[in-house]
């Protein structure tokens, strides 16, 4: 018998909230995008109603509504599983960097976890399985896992293996995102794939002028995603960027400014700090 608070079920649960925020969780008013996309896709092959269309259509405009205005912003602006990364890397242990190449690892997640598995993989009934909620994502585990056992004696007693196999996971991201920062944003989040697709053609864009850089390398110092647009590694829009806006407010001479509006071009070498010579 349920011995905690309900989970709350009201209207706003239809509502995809912008950041990673597991629908079970006992606080959480609003439902995850990721979440109800796996839903939408795990259950494709039998619902084609035009209810189960407007659904998945709804999330995935949503998604791409959220990401043409702002990209990655709500990444490190309004997800809660971000500012606990950013308080685990807070503790003092050795830190270690991590390679550019872990940057493909949320879009495999996204591809494997989120789109591949949950419409290939069907039951008797032809229906999926939400495969990242299920096997990888650390915030469920901690936002809804946890607090949920925690409240129910009943649930605790029918928690096997699969709820130790969260668990595991969210140890090792935990002490992963301890010694290197956003971890599970750079290496893992299939939410921050979708988001950075848009980073170089959404409203809210980062702007670079070379002509200022002075090379003092503080842009780079400072970005949680190790972004090097200084000198034309990266570009400023890249799509690891979270748009945390530290590059723009460290710049000691104001070389990194924002806009805000309809992208009508994207010179990305020219943000980039190379020059681009007329043919």
């Amino acid at each position: 018998m349920w011995k905690g608070p309900p989970i709350f079920q009201g209207w706003s649960k239809r509502i995809c909230s912008p950041g990673l925020n597991c629908y079970s969780c006992p606080a959480a008013i609003t439902a995850c995008p990721i979440g109800g996309l796996q839903n939408f896709l795990a259950s494709i092959r039998i619902n084609i109603a035009p209810v189960g269309m407007r659904f998945g259509a709804y999330v995935l405009g949503t998604l791409a509504l959220i990401g043409s205005i702002m990209g990655r912003l709500p990444c490190s602006w309004l997800c809660p599983f971000g500012l606990i990364q950013e308080l685990l890397y807070r503790m003092p242990v050795p830190k270690i960097s991590m390679k550019k190449w872990f940057r493909a690892g949320p879009y495999i997640f996204l591809g494997l976890f989120v789109i591949v598995l949950p419409i290939l993989v069907v039951d008797a009934t032809g229906y999926g399985s939400t495969w990242f909620c299920k096997y990888v994502c650390p915030a469920g585990t901690l936002e809804a896992g946890i607090p949920l056992l925690t409240l129910n004696s009943n649930l605790r007693r029918a928690a096997g293996w699969l709820f130790v196999n969260k668990l595991v996971v969210l140890i090792a991201i935990s002490v992963w995102c301890m010694v290197t920062m956003r971890a599970f944003c750079r290496a893992i989040c299939p939410l921050g794939a979708i988001y950075g697709l848009f980073n170089r053609i959404s409203w809210l864009q980062l702007n670079f002028d070379p002509s200022r850089c002075v090379g003092c390398r503080a842009c780079k110092t400072a970005c949680p995603s190790d972004i090097s647009f200084y000198n034309g590694e990266d570009s400023i829009n890249s799509t690891a960027c979270i748009r945390c806006m530290r590059c723009h407010s460290i710049c000691p001479v104001n070389a990194v400014s924002l806009s805000f509006g309809p992208c009508l071009k994207t010179p990305d070498k020219e943000q980039a700090g190379i020059d681009i010579k007329a043919p």
